[in-house]
């Protein structure tokens, strides 16, 4: 982010060219420069750097608690440990269609935050994390496995990830979503999330 008042001073492209280098140094590949839909400046400076278009997601934001269902299903939520780390990758591959992040290993004791797994009777049937910084808590690799969805489980497992953050000090909570899934849609409006904004993510060039 570069201040209005600082901008059309080659800033932002500068902490591209610092900021891009430490990120692939770490290992982060693709690199994404997330851009607000409004932002036409945003746009024109990922072109500038050579991004190309990768994909889209609405963000939605919880601003009070969840909104409960009819019923609640008999799920269990644990966290991860090191022994999980293969059937959280493999979650997250059949959920997003690709490879999971390369630092999935190091999530469940990472200090920033915590992963999951959602249990129905003793069997993994999903993922999500949970990060928070001071009032503002985000779910995030949020997933269960399509053989079981449509039953109501997804919708528990969101809510009872939304309460710990709100337990945990959170005011509001914040997720992303593709904008062509209108089921996921569904399903966060109806636990009272609501979209503020839509971003587009630009791939910026690996060498």
């Amino acid at each position: 982010m570069v201040a209005p008042d600082a901008r059309r001073r080659g800033i932002g492209t500068a902490l591209l060219a610092g900021a891009v280098p430490l990120y692939r140094g770490l290992g982060h590949r693709p690199v994404l420069l997330i851009v607000p839909r409004t932002s036409e400046a945003g746009r024109r400076l990922a072109l500038r750097n050579g991004a190309r278009f990768d994909h889209s997601e609405h963000a939605l934001v919880l601003a009070g608690d969840p909104m409960r269902g009819p019923h609640e299903p008999a799920l269990g939520i644990r966290p991860a440990t090191a022994a999980d780390i293969p059937v959280v990758s493999h979650l997250l591959e059949v959920g997003f269609g690709g490879p999971a992040p390369d630092d999935l290993a190091e999530r469940p004791s990472s200090t920033h935050g915590s992963t999951s797994v959602v249990e129905l009777d003793g069997s993994a049937i999903g993922t999500l994390s949970l990060t928070r910084e001071g009032g503002d808590g985000r779910i995030h690799g949020f997933v269960i496995d399509p053989a079981w969805q449509g039953r109501g489980l997804g919708r528990d497992a969101l809510r009872r990830g939304c309460e710990q953050l709100r337990a945990d000090g959170a005011r509001r909570v914040g997720l992303e979503v593709a904008v062509d899934n209108d089921r996921a849609l569904a399903l966060y409006t109806s636990i009272g999330f609501t979209p503020v904004t839509t971003e587009d993510y630009f791939a910026l060039p690996v060498s």
